[in-house]
């Protein structure tokens, strides 16, 4: 079974190849060596973010693998997404992530 980790790899690279421009999102927060907290994205937040080169189109996909559940956060995140006219799935492969974006 490939890690969720090498699926949004190859996700990253063919969206690129494809014509969308992708960012990975860390959720939650992080402590500096200070002791200061910083807040990234809210926890739920889809693993990849991005944007369709042609049109602009706002993309978020959420990266499972073959077993993987979506989360209490993630089902709330995918709930309020989907009120909106942005892309918005789960992908398990590469042909998922295609698909969501439309390429």
């Amino acid at each position: 079974m490939e890690s969720e980790h090498k699926i949004q790899s190859d996700i990253m690279m063919e969206l690129s190849k494809a014509g969308c421009t992708v960012f990975r999102s860390n959720a939650g927060k992080v402590r500096t060596d200070d002791g200061r907290n910083i807040v990234l994205f809210p926890k739920g937040t889809p693993d990849l973010l991005g944007f369709r080169h042609s049109d602009g189109k706002v993309f978020f996909v959420e990266v499972k693998n073959e077993i993987g559940r979506l989360r209490p956060d993630q089902i709330r995140f995918a709930k309020f997404i989907r009120q909106y006219p942005v892309l918005y799935g789960v992908a398990r492969s590469v042909d998922d992530a295609l698909r969501i974006v439309g390429k």
